[in-house]
Parts: C-alpha cells; structure tokens; sequence
C-alpha cells in the first residue's frame, strides 16, 4: 500500500502538496537551460533501456491482473509493452530531446508606426495534469513532451497500469536528477483512489493550468463535464475512410485493411468505411475479404448485406459506434458529396481519410471537412504525434482553441508579448 493510500482521509492535503510542489518545480523549469532538457530525456531513455527488464515485469504484473477480470482484446493491446513498444518509448524521448528549443523563441516581431517593437515570445503553460488509462507508455510521451516545453506535470495514470506506470516514471525522475532539475518537475499521483481524479479536475488550489484526458469515453466525458481548468482532449475517435471512383484498387485495399486492422483499439482506428458506387462491383468485394480474412466483422447498409454474405445489417447506431475492435460499418454512398455529408453528421472530427486519384475530389474533401487530421492516400492510424515527427504526443485534441490535433512540444506552450520603447506615451 502506498504511502497516499494508506493516508487516504488526507487525500485532498496530498493532491494538493502535489500540485504546489509542481508549481514550484514549473518555475525552475520555465528558467531552464535547453542543454539540460536535453540531458534528462537522453539520461531518461538511457535508464528506460537499461531497466527495460524491470519494466517488462511490471507490465507482466499489470497484464495478469488485467486478464483475471477478463477485460477486452482492445484494453490488453493498449496495456502490454514489449521490446518493441519500449524501443519506442526510448526513440521517442530521443527525438523529444533532440526537437528545435520551444521556449524563447520569436513567434512574430513587428514596429508600429510610433516606433513601439512588439514581440510574440513563447513560453510553458506552466503545470499540465494528464488523466490516463491502460496506456503506460503514456508516462514516457507525457513526461518528455512536458519537459522539453517548459512544462511540470502531475500523471495519474488508471489503475490497470500502475505498476507500468511506476516504473516508467522511475526512469524519468533518474533523468531530471542526472541534468540537476527538480525530480517534481515529473510526478506520478500515489494512490488509485478515484477521488484523486476529482482533486485534479477542480485545479489543485490554482496549480493546475491543463487537463488532458486519455482513455475511454466514460472519462474524458467525466473531465469535460467537471473540469475547472482548460481540457485539451477529444471524446470518440470515430474516423471515416472514404474510397473514391478514382482509388486504386491494391492501395484502397492495402490501406484501409492498416487503417482498421493494425491496432483496432487507437483513437486513429477507422470505424467507418464509406465507398463509392462506382467501384461497388470492382473494390468492394477485394477490401472487405481482405479484411474479413483478417477477422473483422462487418456490418453494412442494404447494398453491403446484400453483397457479402458474411456481413451484419448495419443499424443507426453502427455509425455513431467506436467500436475499438475489429468491427467496421460500411456504406456505400453516391459520391464524394455524399462521403462529406456522412461525416459531417457522425464524425467525432478526429481523423478522416480519401482514397483517390483525383485531385478535384481530394481538394473538396479536404476543404469542405472540419476534422483535426484529413488524409490523401494514407492510413487514419497515422494520427499519432509521433508519426507526425513529434516525438511523441500527449494527446490528440479534436477543439478549436490552442492546441488541435496531435498535442506536442509545441502545442505545449503559450507565448507572451515584449514591447520595447523610448518613452512614448499614449495620446
């Protein structure tokens, strides 16, 4: 038993020594040089591959604990690390580490015309609280892109994961002390006690300036709805793959088998697949073999059903589902008017794509769909900040204000204005 839990009656006074211990450290790191950023996250990768055996034993933990409550397909793939899963914890704090310096730099310089120079200067946001589930690689993803901007944060991951997280988080606080920065610069919430959750959303006394949620819907909802800070975050990954007159027929099939089938459980997994019926006769039948072989489950409109033996009559609600699982609902629609209509009306404006040929298609879908990430030949699973040469992400987040899209280094910080004068004074 942690030393929270068995506190728990001082929940709040613990939550609350955790945040302003976390403002306090964001104030030395908002001052911190760029070498040593750069020295805690390659001290910090060093340590993950050195204790990459610790770190699998934990999971081993989590992973048992996880399949003994006979917990989904989906959840075990976002929960278990393996050599390669940490091979990319590793690269992504190397190639954090190794981002331009967000801090400090010169957004935008201009002189008015009495003489006034203004500067757009960025810097941190200061403290950010991440609210995760089964993803234990988060602790590495968060804890780097936090770190490089400037920022502190306060991790509370599920607790499926605790003893993955843990040990993660073990190799991050090893690297901020071997570059001379506050280990609370990177703090993990001791206890699983849901109320810990709450104490976050209501700020910490001001100590907060950032919620990121990453989990199910059940939680981000939960943060949307109770938040007292800002929230960057988006609630349902129901991405759309759309397959155009135009499209090959060995690439419509290549890429929407990856955008369904390569993790069915990611946020950028394709839950619906929309095709044009002028390639019904020649594309459908390909794609949905290759995807039936896999062990997808189909469920179509009329047209589909009555097509592919195999498939499920599609309901209502099929096109409002995240299924997180090899299921796919697919429509056939008219035309790329059609496609665009569709998902303006189900999209949870995360992540779409076209498969297409033609350029006057590929241009309305792009222009006439309001989703944080719209694709031209590629699979919606490379809506990762990672794949995005981010190095990672914290989150992706599908609102309009600061940061959308993958949440990076860059979306991690704010910026200020300097003025510089000679005396002016205002008429």
């Amino acid at each position: 038993m942690s030393a929270a839990e068995a506190l728990g009656t001082d929940l709040s006074g613990i939550m609350l020594d955790i945040g302003r211990r976390a403002r306090a450290a964001a104030g030395v790191l908002a001052f911190a040089t760029p070498e040593s950023k750069v020295k805690a996250l390659h001290a910090a990768a060093e340590a993950i591959d050195t204790r990459r055996d610790d770190i699998l034993s934990a999971n081993a933990l989590d992973m048992r604990a996880a399949e003994g409550k006979g917990i989904s397909n989906a959840f075990l793939d976002r929960l278990q690390l393996s050599d390669k899963r940490i091979d990319g914890m590793i690269e992504g704090l190397r190639t954090i580490a190794d981002l331009p310096e967000p801090v400090g730099k010169v957004m935008a310089e201009w002189t008015r015309p009495n003489g006034l120079t203004i500067s757009r200067i960025s810097t941190p946001l200061g403290v950010i609280g991440v609210i995760f589930e089964s993803r234990p690689n988060v602790t590495s993803d968060a804890g780097a892109l936090t770190l490089k901007a400037g920022n502190a944060v306060i991790l509370r991951g599920g607790s499926d994961s605790v003893n993955s997280t843990r040990a993660i988080h073990a190799c991050l606080v090893e690297g901020l002390k071997a570059a001379g920065l506050p280990a609370d610069a990177i703090q993990i919430v001791p206890t699983t006690d849901r109320a810990a959750v709450g104490e976050m959303l209501r700020g910490l006394a001001g100590n907060i300036d950032v919620i990121v949620p990453r989990g199910g819907k059940t939680l981000v909802a939960r943060v949307q709805s109770e938040a007292r800070v800002p929230v960057f975050a988006h609630l349902e990954g129901i991405c759309h793959t759309f397959i155009d007159a135009s499209a090959e027929l060995g690439m419509a099939v290549d890429v929407t088998l990856n955008a369904k089938m390569r993790r069915t459980g990611v946020c950028g997994a394709t839950e619906t697949l929309l095709v044009h019926r002028a390639v019904v006769d020649t594309h459908l039948k390909p794609v949905i073999a290759a995807l039936i072989q896999r062990g997808c489950e189909i469920r179509g409109d009329a047209t589909v059903a009555a097509m592919i033996p195999e498939a499920i009559p599609a309901t209502e609600a099929d096109w409002h589902t995240e299924y997180e699982d090899a299921i796919l609902s697919v429509k056939i629609v008219a035309d790329v008017g059609e496609a665009i209509a569709h998902i303006g009306k189900y999209s949870s404006h995360h992540t779409e794509a076209i498969i297409s040929e033609d350029p006057a298609a590929v241009m309305r879908f792009f222009n006439e769909i309001d989703s944080a990430i719209l694709l031209h030949n590629a699979s919606t699973q490379f809506a990762d900040g990672g794949e995005f040469g981010f190095g990672g992400e914290i989150g992706i987040a599908t609102g309009k204000f600061h940061a959308r899209g993958p949440v990076g280094v860059e979306q991690l910080t704010s910026f200020k204005y300097l003025v510089e004068g000679n005396g002016q004074t205002r008429p």
